[in-house]
């Protein structure tokens, strides 16, 4: 029913603040500094529900290129669940997003919603925790991705994404509190990864190579970078069999899990190369 006091519109900058600390009450962890970089993939991509002037539902849907869309941060204040307002927010995020392919990571108890509104599983990504430091491996293969043109990110992060994130991946790799490093092979990037800190210990993602030996090397250097015993999260397609084993090997258990989904053709991507996903909130 709609509500005649309750308005929809896109949200400004300070407010994507509003759905990162309602992420976090939620228990999802973002980063420190998720907020700059989720807004500058699209600046349009975040919608706020207000009543009375009071935000009470937040959404993103932001658009990647022309094809594709990635819906997260959904999320009603509690007092005012089942009564109809995160729909209508939840109905004009698609409508923003329009005939793109759309991904979400949903939490498992809510799969069965989001396929009454078409999307279909995927897989399962399960967040794994550890704990953080250990030697960084002399490895003169792992460099820093601020000394590579950024053209070959985008290049190769194009390959692992279903279309082109340049503006996310700018921010992403140089945020505060963050170390973002590059695996190569023969000179070229094999694969990258990204550490920054979030509410609670560390995140690693993404996490992407060529293989395992290259995952685990990136792994092991990123995982250095943070504080001896902090606590450290790597989100994982589960179903990348050597990604689980590498996870596991490495003391790290499972403490969370979502179900990727997709409303239209899922995008054709090579999750063997996927270790770890860059975020649950943006695909």
């Amino acid at each position: 029913m709609h509500k005649p006091d309750y308005k929809i519109r896109t949200m400004t900058r300070a407010e994507v603040a509003i759905a990162i600390d309602w992420a976090a009450a939620e228990g999802w962890n973002p980063g420190l500094h998720d907020a700059d970089c989720f807004y500058a993939a699209d600046p349009g991509g975040f919608l706020i529900g207000l009543l009375n002037d009071e935000p009470i539902a937040v959404i993103s849907v932001v658009k990647y290129g022309s094809s594709f869309g990635f819906l997260g941060c959904y999320i009603v204040k509690p007092g005012y669940r089942g009564q109809g307002y995160g729909m209508q927010i939840w109905n004009a995020g698609l409508a923003y997003l329009g005939s793109r392919t759309i991904g979400l990571d949903g939490v498992v108890a809510q799969q069965g919603n989001y396929m009454k509104s078409g999307f279909t599983l995927a897989n399962a990504n399960v967040r794994y925790q550890g704990s953080a430091g250990g030697d960084f491996p002399a490895d003169p293969h792992i460099v820093p991705l601020s000394t590579l043109p950024f053209a070959e990110l985008a290049d190769y992060d194009r390959q692992l994404f279903p279309e082109s994130r340049s503006a996310f991946l700018r921010c992403w790799i140089a945020q505060p509190d963050s170390t973002a490093f590059g695996i190569l092979r023969a000179g070229k990037l094999a694969g990258y990864g990204v550490l920054r800190k979030c509410r609670a210990g560390y995140k690693i993602g993404p996490l992407f190579a060529a293989n395992a030996e290259l995952a685990e090397r990136l792994f092991l250097a990123l995982k250095a970078r943070a504080p001896d015993g902090a606590a450290i999260f790597l989100d994982t397609p589960a179903t990348n069999a050597a990604a689980l084993e590498m996870a596991r090997r490495h003391g790290m258990t499972v403490s969370f899990e979502t179900a990727r989904m997709y409303l239209g053709a899922h995008p054709e991507l090579p999750i063997e190369r996927v270790f770890g996903v860059t975020s649950f909130e943006l695909g």
